[in-house]
């Protein structure tokens, strides 16, 4: 059985509403997307670093109950586990301030047993960070060797902006390893200061991958693939409780469909058919509108029940 591997960072999320504090649940960009895929059946493993305290203790045994394994989650007694603070705007929008003690970031992991056509998800400024740059380096190229299919989500907060300059080797090495690549115009404005799906791809992406899904909140999503296809999918309307799993979501949707339509490496490669592109944006949607739904960050546990039993 194809099974998924993540690589990103833990946190919890402090969710706040009209500068209250409204809920706190653990959270990460690549990990919001490795526990819906688990509570979908999925089987997933998922590498990072906690802290060793109440925070990490609680993020090690979410992973577990919700299906993932949490063995190649590191537990550092020289660290504290991240916090972030999440601010709801009136659009259930979030703004967010990190607070990060991590004061080494080397932590080692012995590379997972990959087989071909296992899918690597990873992104965010994590994939970039010098800091752990050849942690997440190494587990790219194991993964490529041994045939698994990459999915990079660009995912670069404003917080970052400073950054840019310094990291985009790191952000074109990632181009290069991946097999698709996920990215929101709000990304791209900041990475490219070019806000516009066709102008990046055109100008930035396409050298390095050929399939790039470009989101842009509520308003139509663009798929960029081989032989020249550009397709816009319109976002369903829907009533959103909170938007900050969306795209992390967004991502196990269509690693999900990549799994459930048997899609694989080879298949990219030769190009997928505009029919299986439907069907990929499809699950996207579902599972980033189930996670909107509510107050956490990953699909609910019935949605996820639902997965597994049409799987």
């Amino acid at each position: 059985m194809r099974k998924v591997i993540g690589i990103g960072e833990t946190m919890l999320d402090i969710i706040f509403k009209g500068g209250k504090p409204i809920e706190a649940v653990p959270g990460g960009s690549t990990f919001n997307a490795i526990v819906s895929l688990g509570r979908s059946g999925v089987p997933c493993t998922f590498f990072s670093e906690a802290g060793d305290d109440r925070v990490g203790e609680h993020i090690l045994a979410f992973l577990r109950d919700n299906g993932v394994d949490s063995s190649n989650v590191e537990v550092s007694a020289e660290s504290k586990s991240p916090v972030s603070l999440a601010f709801l705007n009136d659009r259930n929008e979030a703004d967010y301030v990190f607070y990060r003690d991590t004061p080494h970031d080397h932590y080692d992991f012995d590379y997972p047993d990959i087989s071909p056509d296992d899918i690597v998800v990873f992104g965010s400024f994590y994939a970039v960070n010098p800091a752990v740059r050849p942690q997440v380096q190494g587990l790219l190229e194991h993964a490529r060797s041994h045939g698994a299919l990459i999915y990079y989500d660009v995912n670069y907060r404003p917080s970052h902006r400073d950054d840019v300059m310094r990291v985009t080797p790191n952000l074109i090495e990632n181009l290069e390893y991946a097999d698709i690549v996920r990215g929101s115009c709000d990304d791209f404005g900041v990475v490219y200061k070019m806000p516009n799906a066709d102008k990046v791809y055109n100008a930035e992406i396409s050298f390095y991958c050929k399939r790039l899904i470009c989101t842009d909140g509520a308003r139509p999503t663009v798929v960029f693939s081989d032989g020249g296809m550009r397709k816009e999918y319109a976002t369903p309307p829907a009533q959103t409780v909170s938007t900050i799993g969306a795209g992390d979501n967004f991502n196990a949707g269509i690693v999900y469909g990549l799994l459930r339509l048997g899609i694989g490496r080879a298949d990219l490669e030769r190009g997928l058919t505009e029919a299986q592109w439907d069907e990929l944006v499809h699950y996207a949607q579902q599972y980033a509108a189930d996670c909107c739904k509510g107050i956490f960050n990953y699909v609910s546990v019935e949605f996820g029940q639902r997965m597994k039993d049409n799987g």
